[in-house]
């Protein structure tokens, strides 16, 4: 029984063992057909990489040589490029030098043909040195034999040869003056016209108005009350402080406000301006706020005289004679703006001077300062015409004589005793008179207008009139039937007789008649 046991153990030992040999063998052989394997794809794999590398090895040297290739054309090219540069460069230093041969042959030429002229010039000059003494030999002699001839010196006869000319000379000169004189009185209104109408062509103006009331707006109605204050304190606290009527009316956003003196209506107009915008408003604040806005009026006043005086070029003028240019902003002479008519006048000096061959400069200063008489002062005499107050204060602030002199003959007061003083005269007189620099009153202005076509409308053919420029031209269109050319004339004639006898206008009018005659036909 042990032995049966036993046998059977060794028995499944034995095949245990056989079993474990021949899995071994199993996995030797297996294993040998996979390193076989593995060195098979190995070897399919490098010889794969081997012909990949070839390709691109090919591929590189191709590359390559294109690259090569491309370089080396672009090298050719520049080498190209700079062979004809260098060729053009010989080219133009190779044509530099064959002119410059040129033209050393031709000074070459030159300075034989200038020795030779030098040459004959200096055997000319001996030639000439010569002949002059011999000039000079006879003109001796015969001087020799004029004396003994004459029985007088040589400065004796000079003397009375001198004398002779002068008397002369006399007799030329006073001739010529007189001639001179005679042509001057036939040219001298034609060159003086000419000289006005190029000085006022040069000159471009807008025209200056000034009213005696100024409007300030306001933004709403409520505003009204408040200026007028309870029981209407404020509005006679502005009154009072400034000098200005105040009227509150129906007028919608607007309160007007009424003074002759510019400047008090400015004053009035900036504090109001303030006043309403600060929104406090009662007597101290007014009285308050006036007294600064005079001082600040004050200080424009001379800014505007300093910008003036800086616009037209004048120099050191006295700081007094500023102020009063700056106030002239704030003045009007027959509803013309003072400063505006005073800087005009200067201009057109300018331009007048330098025509004429004066001083533009002084020219200018006297200008500018020719009505400033207009300025009220407290210690002038309002009696005293406004040139001879301007010449005082002139004089007083060491203004030149001549521009003293120009201020005050503008007006005729004084005698004229410079060629400044009538061009002052005459500038002003272009400022004041061209139409639309001085207001007149509507109503009288637009009934002289009519006035002046009725004139023309009194004469039998007159068909049309038109009273045009202002009144200064009175412009009329007549029948043709009725007038001939004749006829055209005298009507002119009389008309212009009839304005002049019955009418009161300023400067001259005009009258121009107009006959035209018409064919009409139609084509058809």
């Amino acid at each position: 029984m042990d032995n049966s046991i036993i046998f059977a153990v060794g028995g499944v030992i034995l095949g245990l063992i056989i079993g474990f040999i021949i899995a071994k063998t199993l996995e030797k052989n297996n294993a040998s057909k996979l390193v076989k394997e593995a060195k098979k794809s190995a070897s399919l794999i490098l010889k794969e990489a081997k012909s990949e590398g070839e390709n691109l090895k090919k591929d590189k040297i191709l590359q390559a040589k294109e690259k090569f290739i491309e370089l080396k054309a672009e090298h050719e090219k520049v080498i190209l490029a700079r062979d004809k540069k260098m060729a053009e460069a010989e080219k133009r230093t190779r044509d530099k030098e064959s002119q410059i041969s040129n033209e050393l042959s031709k000074g070459k030429k030159l300075n034989e043909s200038l020795d030779r002229k030098i040459n004959d010039y200096n055997h000319r000059l001996d030639v000439l040195e010569k002949r002059q003494e011999e000039l000079d030999r006879l003109h001796k002699s015969q001087v020799q034999q004029l004396e003994v001839i004459s029985s007088l010196s040589a400065e004796e006869a000079k003397e009375q040869l001198v004398e002779s000319l002068k008397g002369e000379a006399k007799n030329d000169a006073m001739a010529f003056i007189q001639s001179a004189m005679e042509e001057a009185k036939l040219t001298a209104e034609q060159d003086a016209k000419k000289v006005i109408i190029n000085t006022i062509q040069r000159i471009g103006t807008e025209e200056a108005v000034d009213n005696c009331v100024s409007v300030f707006n306001i933004e709403s109605d409520d505003v009204k009350g408040r200026i007028i204050g309870r029981e209407g304190r404020n509005i006679r606290a502005i009154e009072a402080a400034t000098g200005v009527e105040i009227i509150v009316d129906d007028t919608p956003e607007a309160i007007i406000l009424s003074c002759f003196d510019s400047v008090r209506r400015e004053v009035a107009r900036l504090s109001l301006h303030k006043l309403v915008t600060d929104g406090r408003i009662h007597p101290a604040r007014i009285e308050e706020i006036v007294k600064k806005t005079q001082k600040q009026i004050e200080q424009e006043i001379i800014e505007v005289g300093k910008r003036t005086v800086i616009d037209l070029g004048i120099h050191n003028l006295h700081p007094e004679l500023i102020k009063m240019v700056g106030r002239m902003k704030y003045r009007s002479s027959y509803g013309q703006n003072l400063l505006q008519h005073s800087r005009e006048v200067a201009k057109l000096c300018g331009v007048m001077a330098a025509e004429l061959g004066l001083n533009p400069k002084l020219a200018k200063r006297a200008g500018l300062l020719h009505d400033i008489g207009k300025v009220p002062d407290a210690e002038a005499d309002m009696e005293t015409p406004h040139a001879i107050l301007g010449m005082q204060w002139a004089e007083k602030y060491n203004e030149k004589g001549e521009v003293c002199n120009a201020i005050g003959a503008h007006h005729d007061e004084i005698e004229m005793k410079s060629l400044l003083a009538p061009i002052i005269q005459v500038c002003d007189a272009i400022s004041g008179a061209r139409p639309g620099a001085r207001r007149q009153v509507l109503d009288s202005y637009i009934q002289r207008l009519k006035d002046l076509e009725d004139i023309a409308f009194g004469f039998n053919g007159v068909k049309k009139a038109y009273a045009i420029q202002a009144g200064r031209e009175l412009r009329v269109i007549v029948e043709s039937e009725k007038v001939d050319d004749q006829k055209a004339a005298d009507l002119s004639f009389n008309i212009s007789q009839k304005v002049q006898t019955d009418m009161t206008y300023p400067g001259q009018v005009k009258v121009t008649v107009i006959r035209e005659t018409r064919a009409v036909n139609i084509a058809k």
